[in-house]
């Protein structure tokens, strides 16, 4: 794989992504008990903005950029937890910082809980290891992610959380390897929350992928979209979305409320926003 996510961070699908992340840990943590969270493409955990790869390309202008300016002080529930993240790993209000999933995960856990993070590049994972070295709650994967489902789950804690947020090198092939691995981790583990993010070019080349994800057996299946453009071109990531299966109770409410706002803060031209139930029962 050529996929550097340091090229991307912080980006519009950042900001989608790392909402839903941060509200899914919050949701947990209402109950004392400990959890699992297992980030199946981990990156390396931070990247700076005010480097090579994010310099090149600007895409956090576009992101958490946007949205640190669209909402200076207060904000719905959903985007200020995001934002209060960012501010904290950036204390001298310069945003040079910008935290991946595993660093926003496990500033979000608490002393009981538990992290894996998978990581297959060997220089992105030894960045990660360095991360969390003086985190005992954290290990560090350096494997497959896909791969790792099977060994890491169940977990001992019982409740908790998989992320799963591929690179799309292999464009339409990586919605059915994901759905396989959706799928078999929910036979080893019919209860826990599992979220999968993806990218939106071309809507209707997601027909069959949302087709599937409907016939996944979870008892519900939730699905969030973000656009900041039209769907109208394979050329160009113009919205994504996250799949989120057995979303906690009433989760759907934080995201009815803060869509819009992204929307609003993010979209480039004629942007929207989706929410909807593939399966409920």
């Amino acid at each position: 794989m050529n996929y550097r996510h340091g090229f991307h961070a912080g980006n519009h699908a950042d900001v989608l992504k790392h909402v839903v992340l941060l509200g899914l840990i919050a949701a947990l943590a209402r109950k004392d008990s400990a959890m699992f969270v297992l980030d199946t493409h981990a990156g390396r955990g931070r990247y700076r903005l005010d480097g090579e790869q994010a310099g090149k390309t600007g895409e956090a202008a576009g992101g958490v950029e946007r949205m640190l300016a669209t909402f200076p002080r207060s904000a719905p529930p959903a985007i200020g937890r995001y934002l209060d993240a960012i501010r904290r790993d950036n204390a001298d209000g310069r945003l040079q910082l910008y935290p991946g999933s595993p660093w926003l995960a496990a500033q979000a856990l608490r002393p009981q809980d538990r992290l894996a993070c998978c990581e297959l590049q060997s220089e992105e994972a030894g960045a990660l290891r360095a991360l969390f070295a003086a985190d005992p709650r954290v290990g560090v994967h350096q494997r497959d992610g896909y791969q790792a489902l099977a060994a890491l789950l169940p977990p001992k804690e019982k409740r908790g959380l998989v992320l799963i947020d591929p690179p799309y090198e292999a464009q339409l092939a990586e919605f059915d390897t994901a759905l396989a691995a959706l799928r078999r981790s929910l036979e080893r583990w019919p209860t826990g929350i599992y979220a999968l993010w993806y990218p939106i070019k071309l809507r209707r080349a997601l027909g069959h992928f949302q087709r599937q994800a409907a016939a996944l057996p979870a008892r519900q299946v939730l699905l969030a979209e973000l656009l900041v453009r039209p769907a109208d071109s394979p050329l160009r990531m113009n919205g994504s979305g996250m799949l989120i299966l057995n979303p906690p109770w009433q989760y759907e409410q934080e995201l009815q409320q803060a869509l819009p706002k992204l929307v609003d803060a993010l979209q480039e031209q004629d942007g929207s926003w989706r929410l909807d139930w593939l399966k409920r029962e």
